[in-house]
């Protein structure tokens, strides 16, 4: 059976994304899955509704990035990977879009799934498994689960902090700390871990060795609002102009 060359889509598509161009993006992504429903590569047309749940995600298009995650969730039994990597890694997908989407209850159902299945087959510092615990935290706070939601961002930092490339998310994971603290406590009372937690999160975007590609421009954008929601406008800014700089270059 033909298969359309996921490799060289996956490469286009990341390429579209170092420029910020998401129309070219989303055109890629439509193109290559009607292509994998013409040819009946059932794979393909799998991969290509897991990036097109998250692009919508990414660009607040509730119904479609629903719908995708729908439709990659149904092929996981009809391809025989349900109980696998890609099978946790596509719930962890869906119940992001959930979770961005004001579903927590659908949202942590999937996380739950997706960590029994990956702690099985993935060793205990394994970044997905970081990323994994991130996005749980979140739903978790959503539901006002705070404890279990810190124990998450606590297991995510545990693995992240081991990683050669991993200072992004470890800053992200900060952040997700501070909204946390201001959640349990209060703005006021707990201003100071706040400021802390802030401080540790810059440190960690501001190192030498983060790779200033398209990855790291999306982590700058989705970090800087919280910075400006704390006052640290500055620092708001500078992320902003470093995520347009990026994407200015197209790298």
């Amino acid at each position: 059976m033909e298969r359309i060359p996921t490799g060289r889509i996956i490469e286009k598509l990341e390429a579209y994304y170092a420029k910020n161009d998401v129309e070219s993006a989303l055109s890629h992504l439509l193109y290559w899955l009607g292509e994998a429903k013409a040819l009946g590569d059932r794979l393909g047309e799998y991969q290509m509704h897991n990036e097109l749940m998250g692009h919508y995600r990414k660009n607040g298009k509730k119904e479609e990035a629903i719908e995708h995650a729908k439709a990659a969730l149904d092929l996981l039994e009809p391809l025989g990977i349900s109980d696998s990597v890609s099978g946790g890694i596509a719930r962890i997908n869906a119940a992001t879009v959930y979770k961005a989407f004001g579903m927590p209850e659908e949202s942590i159902a999937l996380f739950w799934e997706a960590e029994r299945i990956l702690t099985r087959f993935l060793p205990p510092d394994d970044p997905r498994l970081g990323g994994l615990y991130n996005n749980m935290g979140l739903t978790l706070c959503d539901l006002s689960r705070l404890e279990e939601a810190k124990n998450c961002y606590t297991r995510a930092l545990e693995i992240m902090q081991k990683q050669a490339t991993g200072k992004p998310e470890v800053a992200i994971t900060y952040l997700n700390l501070a909204n946390l603290v201001e959640k349990k406590d209060g703005l006021e009372a707990g201003e100071e871990e706040i400021s802390a937690l802030l401080d540790l999160a810059w440190e960690n975007l501001m190192v030498k060795e983060n790779t200033r590609d398209g990855y790291f421009a999306f982590v700058c954008e989705k970090c800087a609002p919280t910075f400006g929601y704390y006052g640290r406008f500055f620092d708001e800014a500078e992320l902003k102009r470093i995520a347009g700089e990026i994407y200015g270059k197209g790298t």
